[in-house]
């Protein structure tokens, strides 16, 4: 079988998993080119990882041979990059948010389908071992009926992140903690337990950032069946703490904090299992974590292309937590609670 040939449009911080997965995968996937604006980084590209660069996005969106584009750019840009790359007939793996609005999240979205390519997005932490066997737990029923489903994560950011020109914006990001760090933790809540009905929040600028956008959330879900759940996110808690999540039902509870996923049932059995790879990325360096879950994010959209299925987090998959975060911004700018917008 050839290889999927694809190119790379971004190389600043989150090029570099995604760069050692491309390296692990060369047997499947060959970088045509890889494009930054900024010429050190693509020199830096070039030299750490001896993959081809180019000068012009050109070279790549207009290459007939390019059969898929890896975008890693800065979330204000991927609905204009996105509209490209799939009116040139190329398949597409977006780093996550998938914009910096729910508005171009759903545009975004529709692009891809209306040109018939598929869309995989960066949402590593549903590849961890520890993640399927979350939900196998929930799915098979050893915890019995949904009581309670609660998110935390206790990040550790430093000023010099915020300095960075564009970081923790509206205009560039989007937004701040929910957006950029907290999908993660959320997009995975919500594919184990389902979506929220409802949730009211608090979201602000702590004391301890100088930043334009929320470094601190707090707020509550409710969910179709009665049960009921917590948010709390930030990256403010130095020096940064694992992130968790917990489920309770009615015959058990599991809570899956950083490498480790625990149970304990009612009938007095256990389940424990550890991920070493999923550690890392809560503290000052926010890339400090090991590659392999971007490596099964790349297996899985090749897999998606050449087997013609979709990618597991494909497109309308991802917008599901764009409208959880949305709400919660919502909730917390109103002072009211939201409903959660389900997908049509």
């Amino acid at each position: 079988m050839s290889r999927l040939r694809l190119g790379v449009i971004g190389l600043g911080m989150a090029a570099a998993p995604h760069a050692r997965s491309l390296l692990d995968l060369a047997d499947r996937v060959e970088v045509v080119a890889a494009y930054s604006p900024t010429r050190a980084r693509r020199e830096a590209f070039a030299k750490n990882y001896g993959l081809p660069t180019c000068e012009d996005p050109a070279a790549i969106f207009d290459n007939r041979s390019i059969d898929a584009i890896l975008l890693l750019t800065p979330p204000n840009t991927h609905l204009a990059l996105v509209q490209r790359a799939a009116a040139g007939g190329k398949h597409i793996l977006l780093e996550k948010p998938l914009e910096t609005s729910l508005e171009h999240a759903e545009a975004l979205v529709a692009a891809a389908d209306a040109a018939g390519v598929k869309l995989g997005v960066v949402l590593q932490h549903r590849f961890r071992p520890t993640s399927a066997a979350l939900a196998e737990l929930v799915r098979g029923g050893r915890l019995g009926m949904l009581v309670s489903a609660s998110v935390r994560l206790n990040n550790w950011r430093p000023q010099s992140y915020y300095d960075q020109p564009g970081r923790g914006t509206r205009e560039r990001d989007g937004g701040g903690v929910l957006l950029t760090q907290a999908i993660h933790t959320l997009d995975l809540l919500i594919s184990v337990a389902g979506m929220p009905s409802e949730v009211t929040a608090y979201a602000v600028t702590s004391p301890v950032h100088r930043m334009e956008t929320e470094d601190l959330v707090a707020g509550a879900m409710r969910f179709d069946n009665g049960a009921i759940g917590s948010v709390t996110a930030t990256t403010s808690a130095y020096p940064g703490h694992p992130d968790a999540i917990d489920i309770i039902g009615t015959k058990g509870m599991a809570r899956l904090e950083g490498t480790k996923l625990s149970g304990a049932f009612h009938d007095g059995s256990e389940f424990h299992l550890e991920d070493e790879g999923a550690g890392g990325g809560t503290g000052a360096d926010p890339m400090a974590f090991s590659h392999q879950h971007h490596r099964a994010v790349l297996t899985d959209f090749l897999d998606a292309i050449e087997t013609e299925h979709q990618p597991r987090v494909r497109g309308h998959e991802a917008l599901k937590v764009h409208r959880l975060i949305d709400a919660l911004l919502r909730a917390a700018d109103t002072g009211s609670s939201q409903r959660v917008v389900p997908l049509a």
